[in-house]
């Protein structure tokens, strides 16, 4: 339900008429205290401005779906169900619908505090779940799928997916990198997610492509500059990296592989390598070992595979096709 202002003055009187007519017609002036107002304060505080560049822009998109259903709406009028009716809306999206109450939740935290409403509407609701035809695990890039990447990939998808592979970090960490974060050997960053500071030695194909980027910019890059950046120059959003990608998987035949999914093959590439989960982890950052146990553990199943494999292979002499492999018992 969408609330365009409510009534203050006495029934009965010209005020009050005139408040309704102006409800009816959809002429209401936005409420003192209204979604868009709130908003607007929000992205004024300290506390927006240290949220990370990704989870800000995850929380505009809501924010301007609630100002275009809400805006004028005051914020004491927003109940649970209202939050569920949203979601509902939104379930073709369930990312989308799942970041709803948490951008009122946030909103209302801050509502409560200039006494705007007396509680927070999206306490304890529950989040949608992506059906079971939706989910698809992230499968990791294959040997073959890398291969075509790198040979075929154009220039800046390339620098993208080497910064995934070789950095083995979150895509939303990928668009953070400057130039002052590369020394020539290593990246350093702070991951968004956990605030933990990391130091990086690059792969050899890493390092080739951002020499390479640095080159053909043709002059020496100011350390803030962003390695990912738009054709004017300035940083690359998470959304626009994606469509990049999206757009040259397409191009290449490798939709099967997502963005997401190089981190999980640099954490392979890093078990191939004889790396205990230990050093998987203070390379990836992971909090949790449960991702690297399964990544690592199907990588280690593949070396072994292929181990065994050339074993076999150099075996130098076989069982004649006819002779017995089980000796006969002889009778006593």
């Amino acid at each position: 339900m969408i609330y365009l202002g409510r009534i203050t003055a006495e029934v009965g009187t010209a005020a009050f008429d005139h408040q309704y007519w102006e409800i009816v017609s959809g002429k209401s002036s936005v409420s003192k205290t209204s979604w868009a107002s709130l908003i607007d304060e929000m992205m004024q505080t300290d506390k927006w401005a240290n949220y990370s560049p990704r989870y800000r822009a995850d929380l505009e998109e809501v924010f301007e779906y609630l100002v275009g259903k809400i805006g004028k709406a005051d914020v004491a009028r927003l109940t649970q169900a209202d939050i569920y009716d949203a979601m509902d809306k939104n379930r073709h999206r369930v990312r989308f619908a799942n970041y709803i109450p948490t951008a009122i939740s946030m909103l209302s935290k801050l509502a409560i505090r200039k006494r705007w409403r007396k509680d927070n509407p999206a306490t304890d609701i529950e989040q949608l779940k992506v059906p079971k035809d939706r989910q698809k695990p992230h499968l990791p890039w294959t040997d073959e799928a890398v291969k075509k990447m790198r040979e075929e990939g154009q220039p800046l998808p390339l620098l993208i997916f080497e910064i995934g592979v070789g950095s083995v970090q979150r895509p939303g960490d990928w668009v953070d990198f400057q130039w002052g974060d590369y020394d020539g050997d290593t990246l350093k960053l702070r991951q968004n997610k956990t605030g933990k500071a990391l130091q990086l030695p690059c792969t050899k194909a890493l390092k080739t492509a951002l020499d390479r980027a640095k080159s053909d910019l043709g002059f020496s890059p100011h350390p803030s500059r962003h390695i990912l950046t738009r054709s004017d120059g300035s940083a690359m959003s998470y959304h626009t990296m994606a469509r990049v990608m999206v757009k040259e998987r397409k191009r290449l035949g490798l939709m099967a592989f997502d963005q997401h999914a190089l981190r999980y093959r640099g954490v392979m590439e890093l078990a191939w390598a004889g790396c205990t989960d230990d050093e998987i982890a203070s390379y990836s950052g992971h909090t949790s070992k449960k991702m690297i146990i399964k990544y690592a553990g199907e990588a280690r199943q593949v070396m072994r595979a292929r181990q065994a494999a050339a074993k076999r292979k150099s075996q130098k002499t076989e069982p004649a096709q006819n002779e017995k492999l089980i000796p006969e018992v002889i009778p006593q």
